[in-house]
């Protein structure tokens, strides 16, 4: 069969990383004692037992060996570093709560690095060669779409200029008489050419075909031992955003993939949180703060601290912390601040045009209703108003709020009470929700950083 060799992917992966955990433990031992003696030592090979043992948990957590053709190299180095992440996580963890010291942090250093350098070299060695062994016509498999049209040819095109997937296009079995070359032959010509010419699987256009033809092929396939597959119908619903997912042996499309579902991520996002906001309260609001409140008290009277009713994730609601920017009025809650507004006091003025006013937001961090990145809350009444004008605008609240955010260093921050301002902020978080990675969060905290310094002409 042409697919033979596939059953070795994932054991390849597997004693691949076993054999790294191995080799970068005896390269750390060498680097800190200066010796191979790392197998006269019973405590080493207890560590290195148990890193196999956490490297088997933390892969198995994941999915890490669930390999498919089409998955891209990108993807594979991505889905390693995240099972690094985990791994070294659970290693640190469970070495504080057994309280070991006589492991040198040294070791675990060294370990950590070169575990990475040789677990992504692996991954990265392994996926080329095997698309080169493909695109040499090896480990093939000999497909066929059922239905010529727009969405067959468009895998059609993705078969021909991606030989590296391995799969080697037969042709298009069709009724409609199109005159294209490719279609080889009619819906009831399909049994006796797949059997004939050993057919690997049939995709199939449903849509195309009669219900009967599509009864008839499911028991063909069935009885032969064939796998077919499903094309989804051009333009019902956006299914390059589909995600599948198994409810024990049921498959399920979930239509909107979330990056921050998946608990690495969530993990990942949240430990970041926590350290950022604890440097920044311990270092500079606990005594920026005093002195803020120093200036809000002697500026106008009222309450040091602005507490709001906000929406959080799945809407659910949260007190948001500001420091008071206003004189105390009873539209605090449903007026929004626009540029010259007379409720602005002073000092206010300086802290909304710096952001300073937000700084609060970091105990909500902290707390965790709250994330350093993520969209802004609005107050309640705001979310009523902005959910009809924006589509798809509660979307936003599938993650936790941020202090600051994609839309904001991209220019929609202050008054954005205008339509097309409201939509293009609910679109820009709607992508940040969709593609979140660690290292967008870092460029957006950088951004922010930089806009405060230089100071922007939306702020006020």
């Amino acid at each position: 069969m042409p697919g033979l060799y596939n059953k070795y992917i994932k054991p390849l992966h597997a004693s691949g990383d076993a054999a790294s955990i191995a080799v970068s433990s005896i390269a750390a031992y060498i680097l800190v004692y200066g010796n191979v003696n790392f197998y006269q030592s019973t405590r080493y090979l207890e560590l290195l037992l148990f890193a196999l043992l956490s490297w088997l948990i933390c892969t198995s957590l994941l999915g890490t060996y669930k390999f498919y053709r089409v998955t891209r190299t990108d993807k594979v180095v991505i889905n390693a570093l995240k099972v690094i992440l985990l791994y070294i996580l659970l290693i640190e963890a469970t070495l504080n709560i057994i309280n070991v010291e006589t492991v040198p942090r040294s070791f675990l250093i060294y370990h950590y690095a070169i575990l990475t350098i040789l677990v992504v070299a692996y991954r990265f060695t392994v996926i080329t060669a095997l698309h080169y062994y493909r695109k040499k016509g090896y480990n093939n498999r000999k497909v066929i779409i059922v239905g010529n049209g727009k969405t067959g040819q468009e895998l059609k095109r993705f078969f021909k200029t991606h030989p590296e997937h391995g799969y080697h296009f037969i042709g298009f079995f069709d009724d409609k008489l199109t005159g294209d070359p490719w279609v080889i032959g009619r819906v009831s010509e399909i049994e006796s050419f797949v059997i004939e010419h050993e057919i690997d699987e049939i995709y199939c256009c449903p849509f195309e075909l009669e219900r009967d033809q599509v009864v008839r092929l499911m028991n063909f396939v069935d009885d032969n031992l064939i796998r077919m597959k499903f094309l989804p119908e051009p333009g019902s619903f956006p299914y390059a955003k589909l995600k599948i997912d198994f409810y024990d042996m049921l498959p399920v499309l979930i239509f909107r993939s979330i990056p921050l579902d998946e608990t690495i991520n969530k993990v990942a996002k949240r430990a970041f949180d926590i350290a950022f906001s604890s440097l920044v309260i311990l270092f500079f609001l606990s005594w920026l703060i005093p002195l803020l409140a120093l200036l809000i008290k002697l500026d106008s009277k009222g309450p040091i601290f602005f507490g709001q009713e906000r929406s959080g994730i799945n809407y659910k609601t949260f007190r948001c912390w500001k420091l008071r920017s206003m004189y105390i009025n009873n539209e605090a809650n449903s007026l929004l601040a626009k540029r010259g507004d007379s409720r602005i006091t002073p000092i206010g003025a300086f802290l909304r045009k710096t952001s300073l006013d937000e700084l609060p937001q970091f105990f909500n961090v902290l707390m965790g209703h709250m994330s350093i990145v993520g969209p802004r809350p609005h107050m309640l009444k705001v979310n009523e108003e902005y959910a009809l004008v924006a589509e798809k605008y509660m979307v936003r609240h599938f993650i936790k709020p941020g202090i600051t955010g994609l839309s904001q260093v991209r220019g929609y921050r202050g008054d954005t009470s205008a339509d097309y301002q409201i939509r293009g902020r609910v679109k820009l978080d709607i992508f940040y929700l969709e593609n979140w990675t660690f290292f967008l969060d870092l460029k957006i905290i950088f951004y922010t950083v930089y806009n405060m310094l230089r100071g922007e002409d939306n702020a006020f």
